[in-house]
């Protein structure tokens, strides 16, 4: 009998891409990317699972629900705070760095705004709170009260979510803005009129370093006279 010969085709066996585990933590990912890009609007179940490349009722195995989803980004955010290096001997400094901690972090993610505006994170955890407890700190070893502090907090941290509004959506971000005041009112509007060129050229940087001074500043003499 001849002997029988397998011929082969010399193209080496396809192999299959491992799949990647679906996990809390790419999902809560995915959800962050797509927010970043597209704005809270976008994220929804359905899009986040064609984002990972399952079926939305995956999802659930891993989440409970979307505001189970939207905790978790705001933990996933949270955790890129990135404290600044300590100042033992000046306790506002301090503070002054870590408002340009949040601003960052918050011009790196703009839509957490939206987030922290529209939701009551009752369930967050140690870590995501530790950037609040480190402000908390500074106010405090500056000489605040606990109840200052607690004010100081609030109002701080309003101007930084506004700046970065008003960063993020540029309503005086550029000259072009000068146009859109109308022509001819220096007789009813004069203040608005001196000061257009100044509104529509402002310097973001500058500006958050003037209200920042103005706060900062108010609290040393608030602390001076208590």
């Amino acid at each position: 009998m001849g002997r029988t010969t397998t011929r082969t085709s010399g193209r080496p066996a396809e192999t299959k891409t491992p799949r990647v585990p679906l996990t809390r933590d790419r999902i809560t990912e995915a959800a962050l990317r797509l927010m970043d890009a597209e704005g809270l609007e976008a994220v929804s179940m359905r899009r986040i699972a064609r984002e990972v490349g399952v079926e939305a009722m995956s999802l659930y195995n891993h989440v409970e629900d979307k505001d189970d989803l939207l905790n978790a980004v705001i933990e996933r955010v949270m955790q890129e705070f990135p404290f600044p290096e300590a100042v033992d001997d000046d306790p506002i400094v301090y503070g002054r760095r870590l408002a340009h901690c949040w601003r960052n972090l918050l011009r790196a993610h703009p839509s957490v705004i939206q987030l922290f505006g529209e939701r009551k994170h009752s369930g967050a955890s140690v870590d995501s709170l530790r950037p609040m407890d480190e402000a908390l700190s500074a106010l405090r070893r500056a000489g605040l009260s606990e109840s200052d502090a607690a004010q100081a907090f609030h109002t701080i941290g309003s101007f930084i979510f506004g700046t970065v509004m008003m960063e993020t959506g540029q309503p005086f971000g550029n000259g072009e803005h000068a146009r859109a005041f109308p022509t001819g009112i220096e007789a009813e509007l004069p203040n608005v009129a001196a000061c257009a060129p100044f509104l529509a050229e402002c310097d973001l940087d500058a500006q958050f370093e003037f209200g920042l001074d103005l706060m900062l500043e108010g609290l040393r003499a608030k602390i001076a006279v208590a």
